[in-house]
């Protein structure tokens, strides 16, 4: 029989910091790539569907001329608030990981 070596406390506290690591990243990578898809067809799309959108008029004007002047920087605006919120979150919630994966308290 052989027998099992102990376990190093140091080596399994490591080892769950790089998978709380690791997963803080892809949830940040996949965050950032929805927020500039969307950046990217709000941007696009009030270029590329102009002509559909000069159908609708809103006080006089046509709404490509709203979504273009107005809209598209106001959704700016929007996912720039949603990434700095959601990403305080994610922060904080990984470094609560962090630190219970090495026995610390959160700060």
């Amino acid at each position: 029989m052989n027998p099992t070596p102990p376990l190093d406390p140091h080596h399994d506290a490591a080892a769950r910091r790089r998978c709380a690591n690791a997963m803080h990243w892809e949830r940040t990578r996949k965050m950032t790539l929805l927020l500039l898809t969307l950046w990217l067809a709000t941007g696009f799309g009030t270029v590329f569907f102009a002509r559909e959108l000069a159908r609708f008029e809103v006080f006089g004007w046509p709404l490509s001329f709203y979504m273009a002047a107005q809209g598209a920087s106001l959704v700016s605006l929007a996912i720039i608030g949603f990434y700095a919120w959601r990403m305080r979150r994610l922060d904080r919630d990984a470094a609560a990981n962090t630190a219970a994966g090495a026995g610390d308290k959160p700060r």
